[in-house]
């Protein structure tokens, strides 16, 4: 029997809603999760353990945060998001503003799972892709451009990429698709992308010479008296390899100008990490 989102007419238009569970807030695509058995979720900053500065649903362990906080605090969000079993198999990463891309496999399950003990993050890296079944993918964000791709034939496969400014630069949304596509055996023109919070152009102020990089670079590139739009080169990163506009979600909400719902570095540099999770539940 075909899905809804095989039938439907906008079958291939990914579709970001805002979702609460125990006090946790995530923006996920419900259809997805329905007809394929995939998560995808931003989360927002509420409904967590963590004390001021990191209040409340901080996912980041080198903040600063207790990590038993922390720890709580990713059970929580696994937990809302229907995926609590899978909690010792979460991975996260050393995120270094690179662009390093990690495939994920069976071995690497666990790795920086908890804050408090356990197997370590997987080392440098800001993208990170698997086809596996039950081994969520966690990176973590305070005004980055979190990005979430997935690949849904021949195989299933996900990747979460940390896009800050050097990530843009560099192009590693678009890396991180050609990098999914390959392991699932796909074009990337088959790809779903979705973009979550980050700062806006409206608040992210750069120098001159950072704006003259970016726009050597990119020929959509947004600058506005020294502002720098993030998204608009993710967004040409990501077409740049295959991608489709119409297979772009964009939450289009500014972390600077929310600090009520999302951290923001800009805004309190001594603060929590908000995050960009996926997974693949079915057949695990």
């Amino acid at each position: 029997m075909k899905s809804e989102r095989d039938t439907h007419p906008d079958a291939n238009r990914p579709r970001l809603c805002r979702r609460e569970v125990d006090d946790v807030v995530v923006h996920t695509d419900e259809a997805l999760h329905a007809d394929h058995g995939i998560v995808v979720a931003f989360s927002e900053r509420t409904g967590g353990v963590s004390a001021a500065p990191y209040a409340s649903l901080n996912l980041a362990s080198h903040v600063g945060d207790e990590p038993a906080a922390v720890d709580a605090n990713r059970g929580r969000l696994l937990a809302s998001l229907g995926i609590a079993p899978l909690r010792d198999r979460l991975v996260t990463a050393e995120q270094v503003h690179g662009d390093r891309i990690a495939v994920v496999g069976i071995g690497d399950a666990g790795s920086g799972a908890r804050a408090s003990a356990g197997a370590p993050p997987v080392p440098g890296t800001d993208a990170l892709v698997t086809s596996r079944s039950g081994i969520p993918l966690l990176m973590c964000y305070a005004d980055c451009v979190p990005v979430v791709l997935v690949a849904l034939s021949p195989v299933t496969a996900v990747a979460v990429v940390h896009a800050g400014w050097r990530g843009a630069l560099a192009s590693l949304p678009g890396s991180a698709a050609v990098a999914l596509s390959e392991d699932a055996g796909c074009d990337p023109s088959g790809l779903l992308a979705y973009v979550g919070p980050h700062i806006g152009e409206c608040c992210y102020e750069v120098d001159e010479a950072l704006v003259s990089h970016f726009g050597n670079k990119f020929d959509t590139i947004g600058a506005v008296h020294g502002r720098l739009d993030l998204a608009a080169a993710v967004r040409e990163s990501l077409a740049a390899a295959g991608v489709r506009r119409s297979r772009v979600a964009e939450l289009g909400e500014c972390t600077r100008d929310h600090t009520d719902r999302y951290f923001s570095y800009r805004a309190a540099p001594k603060t929590g990490r908000h995050g960009a999770l996926a997974a693949i539940t079915e057949g695990e």
